[in-house]
């Protein structure tokens, strides 16, 4: 089992009190031209061959080295006097000369052949530089009453570039813009602690899960609570994900929810195939399938295609049923530049990083790391992998795809890293630990074009119609 445990005493509550949270802690190949024009137009050109210059050459010299070693052979019986004849002949014509071609001149340089201007073009190219990867944490907060349960999802960080996380029952936000942290809520202890938080596509609103089973939508501009969702499990809600406008819900009663958050009754979808808690929920970027995993060590694939409209319709099936994982499956992470890629890990009792094409069904791949995997975030810019652990290192491992090679490891959390979340720009990775501390790392590199957060504004379509909901 992979729970953690929440027990808090009343010495450690009041060392937090002392302790604010979120505070600074300790092409294609060159063709040479075959014209000769831009050359002096009185020298000669014969292309890859030299010819030598004739009047360099002795002719009856070399009439008589290649006739002479014939006649011998045809007589051999010659008698010493025309042998001797035929030694000095050869001493006055040859006057010690063995060549018959003489060179007087020195070649000239060769062409610029295709072969080599095609060398010289990949040797003038210059090599990738390797990235430096940062080994120590850029920033580390401090994060008391952090609740260190594997199966809950407590951190996340929109695209207006703001930090969420819940400190036990208390949901703070961080702006990474200006590094201040602000206090959304904090929850009474019949609903609390929280147990997941998200934030929607704008930015702008966030969704928080309770212990008590509701489902709060926040508007963080204002910190103006918008709407609570009740009834739709019956237990905590330790996951949630965003697709556009339907917000889905993840509980320990295995339900999973699409809940319509424009509409009065919102809950038009569930799916049900986990017998114990969904831990794990990530919608793909298309938003044509969603990935869960449960505490049941399953993992499915649910296609929004064979999702009814119908609210009556009640229970969808999924599309792949997948059982490889040996222990609880909480990390989800679907690959930026191929649509039906997908990563999941598996809890203490599997350690394994497994790859997925979602489409057919089929494990592409799979590594034991050594120790529990806790969440996974694939780089936006190049085609890496990041991994968290629990016991023995804590570490953050990084893994280049799909050779599944170690880039790096970094250290420096004292205990399990259960929660990491990715800046908007891809850049930065935000890692919280039970050791109660945030650390952020600069581990995926500074991209060539980074892209401006998307405005609030031109997404609150969705949440129009809250004014109007009682």
């Amino acid at each position: 089992m992979d729970a953690g445990s929440r027990s808090i005493s009343s010495e450690k509550s009041r060392a937090a009190v002392q302790r604010p949270p979120l505070q600074e802690a300790g092409s294609r190949p060159y063709m040479p031209s075959l014209s000769t024009s831009s050359r002096d137009p009185s020298a000669k050109c014969y292309g890859d061959r030299f010819i030598p210059n004739r009047s360099a050459m002795d002719m009856d010299m070399a009439h008589y080295l290649l006739t002479e070693p014939k006649k011998d052979k045809e007589n051999m019986a010659a008698s010493p006097s025309k042998e001797a004849y035929r030694r000095l002949l050869a001493e006055k014509l040859l006057n010690n000369r063995t060549r018959i071609l003489a060179f007087r001149n020195k070649p000239p340089e060769p062409e610029n052949t295709l072969a080599a201007d095609t060398v010289s073009s990949h040797q003038a190219k210059p090599a990738k530089q390797r990235r430096y990867i940062p080994q120590s944490a850029e920033r580390t907060l401090d994060a008391p009453d952090l609740v260190d349960d594997y199966y809950l999802n407590l951190m996340d960080w929109g695209s207006s570039n703001v930090l969420s996380i819940a400190l036990g029952d208390t949901m703070y936000l961080w702006d990474a813009s200006s590094g201040s942290t602000s206090e959304l809520v904090t929850v009474d202890e019949d609903n609390g602690p929280i147990t997941s938080v998200s934030w929607a596509p704008d930015g702008r609103h966030l969704a928080i899960g309770l212990n008590s089973s509701d489902i709060q939508l926040w508007d963080t501009s204002s910190s103006r609570l918008l709407r609570t969702l009740k009834g739709v499990h019956e237990s905590r809600v330790g996951s949630l994900a965003w697709n556009n406008n339907i917000l889905t819900t993840g509980g320990m009663d295995g339900r999973i929810v699409n809940n319509d958050v424009r509409i009065r009754d919102h809950a038009v979808q569930t799916y049900q195939g986990h017998s114990q808690e969904v831990c794990g929920l990530k919608w793909s970027g298309s938003g044509q399938q969603l990935a869960s995993g449960g505490n049941d060590n399953l993992l499915h694939i649910w296609d929004v295609s064979m999702a009814s409209s119908m609210p009556s319709a009640g229970r969808n099936q999924w599309l792949h049923r997948l059982e490889d994982h040996t222990a609880a499956v909480k990390a989800l992470a679907w690959c930026p530049f191929q649509s039906n890629l997908l990563a999941t890990g598996g809890g203490g009792s599997d350690r394994c990083i497994k790859f997925w094409n979602t489409h057919t069904g089929a494990c592409l791949n799979s590594v034991d790391t050594g120790s529990q995997v806790c969440a996974l975030l694939w780089n936006k810019n190049e085609r890496e992998l990041l991994s968290s652990h629990g016991f023995t290192q804590n570490q953050l491992t990084l893994w280049k795809y799909p050779s599944m090679v170690k880039m790096a490891e970094l250290t420096g959390h004292t205990s399990r890293v259960l929660f990491m979340a990715q800046s908007p720009d891809g850049c930065t990775v935000a890692s919280a630990a039970a050791d109660e501390t945030l650390r952020f790392w600069n581990v995926f590199g500074t991209p060539e074009v980074a892209k401006p957060a998307a405005k609030a504004s031109s997404h609150t379509g969705m949440f129009n119609s809250f004014n109007h909901i009682r």
